[in-house]
């Protein structure tokens, strides 16, 4: 990834947005679609477009506007900044009285479908192209992973999609016109496209840094197939079964003893990460994979714009076992996670960029994010930040199988897993409890901990069935029938002539 990720992708962007002339209309002076994809270079610039849709990726302040509010919002260990106030779109998503025309979920279904786009042209169009076999498979099986994951996003967000398989050349109603398709359609598509994908290189090049690999395709893969197997009861053996064959091929990952640096920039595309967004603050040829999301997620007290807290409920989940860490304190990860008003900022070792907590937060003793904040005070006062942001870490690979075996009568298998995770990332003893109940307990306990800002809660809580419970308890009007799911966005109603 690190190759391609300069490379501006314009001929894409043009073809998915302007009109059929573009691509059909013979000019010497202009490069059309059939006159393009000549070479391996052609090849992976289309690559690059596809990639360049990951995580809504929006340059500057719009990235962090588009994926946090639309997925951490509705989350109940997330509270809205006092910034986040004015804005009633972002409101709207955090008490579930959104509509359709919300901008964000529009924003966030349209950015998804370019991506699934750009990776249907290099889908249709790579096959043609006189270059290296092995490394044309290479390039297909990347695209097919990245159509795959797109789809999964639509799908953990809007119970029915649409489809999309083939290239669209233009948005005339003959080509974009698809009905939704169903559930399982859909995760038929996304498992078949991931499973594709399971054949890519265990690792890469030096210069293919960031890209997707066997073990990511696995890694999706086996959530793929836990998320559907809560979804089909009648079949729910079976997805564990094969959830469970993809996470075992999941190989050559361990965690990292330094949760912090996986966050702030210190520690990139480490052992631990299996897939991981690649930003830079390098501009060369036009490039711009650097954001400002250093600004919305940090509070005022920390020269961010205040736009997302964490819950009570989150600070008192890490402090529920109490303070019986090797360390003497609390599970590490709150420390990691959070500035918070605890003797540790106060003089107990840690500090708040150079300040105690008491110094650095003195209007009001409130608990903020420190995950995802650039490791120092220089780089978080800077305009932009370009350090990566992990997507699927080795630790959510563990729990995620802990889950499957508990789920699958093996308790006794899961305790090892869960445990590796508290001992390294928390610094926590063994958990206590050894039956299908407590290690159940256990797994949303430490996926509570693990993954603040990660954006997985909703997913589990769902998967759980314990959305309205969850919601509920912290005041939100919250409706499962209603908000288990986003509605279809009124950009798609407008133009998608198939869908009632």
């Amino acid at each position: 990834m690190k190759k391609i990720i300069y490379i501006v992708s314009i001929l894409l962007t043009a073809a998915f947005s302007s009109c059929e002339d573009f691509l059909t209309v013979e000019s010497p002076d202009k490069l059309t679609s059939e006159k393009y994809w000549r070479n391996a270079s052609d090849a992976e610039k289309g690559l690059s477009a596809a990639y360049s849709k990951l995580e809504h990726f929006i340059e500057t302040w719009a990235f962090a506007e588009v994926r946090w509010p639309v997925e951490a919002y509705r989350e109940d260990m997330i509270n809205l900044g006092r910034d986040a106030m004015n804005y009633l779109n972002w409101v709207e998503l955090s008490k579930f009285t959104y509509t359709n025309g919300n901008s964000q979920i529009n924003l966030y279904w349209a950015n998804i479908y370019r991506g699934i786009n750009y990776a249907n042209q290099v889908i249709e169009k790579v096959p043609t192209i006189d270059m290296d076999a092995t490394y044309r498979e290479q390039i297909l099986n990347e695209a097919y992973f990245l159509r795959g994951y797109y789809h999964m996003k639509l799908l953990l967000n809007w119970k029915e999609i649409v489809i999309r398989d083939t290239y669209i050349v233009t948005v005339s109603p003959s080509e974009v016109g698809k009905a939704l398709s169903t559930r399982t359609e859909a995760w038929d598509l996304i498992v078949t496209d991931l499973t594709k994908a399971t054949k890519l290189p265990a690792t890469l090049k030096p210069d293919q840094l960031g890209r997707a690999t066997s073990g990511a395709a696995n890694a999706y893969l086996g959530f793929a197939l836990l998320t559907r197997a809560y979804e089909t009861p009648d079949k729910k053996n079976n997805y564990l079964d094969a959830a469970l064959t993809a996470f075992n091929n999941v190989k050559g990952y361990s965690l990292e003893d330094n949760f912090l640096n996986l966050f702030n920039g210190k520690n990139q595309n480490s052992k631990e990460s299996v897939f991981e967004l690649q930003c830079t603050m390098n501009s060369a040829d036009g490039a711009h994979y650097k954001t400002q999301m250093h600004r919305w997620l940090a509070s005022s007290e920390l020269s961010g714009w205040d736009e997302i807290l964490p819950s009570d409920i989150l600070v008192a989940e890490f402090k529920k076992e109490g303070k019986i860490a090797t360390t003497g304190n609390y599970d590490t990860r709150a420390y990691e996670t959070l500035f918070f008003d605890d003797a540790y900022f106060n003089g107990g070792g840690g500090d708040v960029y150079g300040l105690t907590y008491n110094e650095r937060f003195k209007n009001e003793k409130r608990a903020v994010f420190r995950k995802l904040l650039p490791a120092t005070w220089t780089e978080l006062r800077q305009s932009r930040v370009g350090y990566n942001i992990p997507l699927m870490r080795y630790a959510n690979v563990l729990l995620m199988k802990a889950e499957v075996l508990n789920e699958q009568g093996h308790p006794e298998l899961a305790i090892p897993l869960i445990n590796e995770v508290r001992a390294v990332h928390g610094d926590m003893p063994p958990m206590t409890g050894s039956s299908q109940a407590a290690v159940k307990a256990q797994i949303e306990h430490e996926r509570i901990l693990e993954f603040p800002l990660e954006n997985y809660r909703f997913y589990d809580l769902r998967r759980w069935g314990k959305t309205k419970a969850a919601l509920n308890a912290v005041g939100r009007n919250f409706n499962p029938a209603e908000h288990d799911f986003y509605p279809i966005p009124l950009t798609e109603l407008n133009s998608n002539d198939q869908i009632k």
